[in-house]
């Protein structure tokens, strides 16, 4: 594995192992999704980055508990449950139809009865995972460059959370969406949401978007828009779009509605956790200002090891 932190990513060098894994998580979320109990935001239905991977983190499962998680050191998906039992399968070119029907055996196998929706979320004209043999590609350096970012940006991500005393979400891999994100909330109530998602139920974004939101994350794109750190509010603020956020590379997108820094930009950059972490603050402060959070009250220094954050009395 190379020791570059930040390797190269163009989506168009690794287009079709993108989309084949981009639907290879969502079979394996989807497990998550039917077994977890329903968690404000659509939040149990998230991966985690692990130091190998990806990973459901442990799913219960009547009076045993079972995690999924992909390794893209050894290439492989590992299926273990807490009474020892396990399956793995290998992660190398084979059809979503091929894939599917592996983790449904090996769950099976498992002894694990699940049964999940078999059409894709959030991709337009999408095709059923069992009925997929159209994407089948598997490059294993690819694979193993984009986990090696979602590393680093979950990394500073973490970081970056610790600023914010309000409610703010987990650092997570949304397998709808194939992005790692973080969001920080104002407490307030948002407008009910009114856009239309491939594959998901009006209540599903209705609950997922019930609060005022900054969020920030990486996506490593499409075949528009190259892998970028992104950055957004909802509702959109008045001046939002207008406002001055750094560095100098970072453009708000009319199309996605949400500010861009692009990926080759900060790779490049001779501090690129300064130009990320300066990215990811400046474009929160943006939202804030913008939408008039009570800032005061909901931020803090960022955290450091065995630091405490000092409380003053009330």
């Amino acid at each position: 594995m190379s020791n570059d932190l930040w390797p190269e990513l163009p989506f168009a060098d690794w287009r079709e192992t993108c989309q084949t894994l981009h639907l290879w998580t969502q079979v394996v979320g989807k497990v998550r999704l039917a077994k977890t109990p329903w968690l404000n935001h659509s939040w149990h239905v998230a991966l985690y980055v692990t130091s190998s991977g990806l990973t459901t983190s442990p799913i219960p499962f009547d009076s045993r508990v079972f995690e999924l998680r992909f390794d893209f050191n050894r290439h492989r998906l590992d299926v273990e449950v807490s009474d020892g039992s396990a399956r793995q399968i290998a992660l190398r070119p084979m059809t979503v139809a091929d894939f599917h029907a592996a983790v449904m055996q090996a769950l099976t196998e498992l002894g694990i009865e699940v049964a999940i929706n078999d059409l894709p979320c959030e991709i337009p004209g999408a095709i059923a995972f069992s009925g997929d043999r159209t994407h089948a590609a598997y490059d294993p350096r690819y694979v193993q460059r984009f986990w090696r970012v979602l590393l680093q940006a979950d990394r500073i991500f973490k970081k970056f959370r610790t600023g914010f005393l309000g409610k703010s979400s987990p650092v997570h891999f949304f397998w709808g969406s194939f992005d790692l994100a973080v969001t920080r909330f104002s407490g307030r109530r948002a407008p009910d949401f009114a856009g239309k998602v491939p594959g998901l139920a009006t209540a599903v974004m209705r609950e997922a978007y019930s609060h005022e939101v900054s969020s920030a994350g990486f996506w490593p794109g499409n075949a528009d828009v190259d892998a970028a750190f992104y950055s957004y509010a909802y509702p959109t603020p008045p001046g939002f779009r207008e406002a001055v956020v750094r560095p100098a590379g970072a453009q708000f997108s009319e199309t996605l509605g949400e500010f861009l820094l692009p990926y080759s930009v900060m790779r490049k950059a001779a501090d690129p956790e300064a130009v990320l972490m300066e990215f990811l603050q400046s474009t929160y402060e943006a939202a804030a200002n913008c939408a008039g959070w009570d800032r005061a009250a909901l931020e803090c220094p960022q955290g450091v090891p065995r630091g405490p954050l000092a409380v003053t009395s009330g």
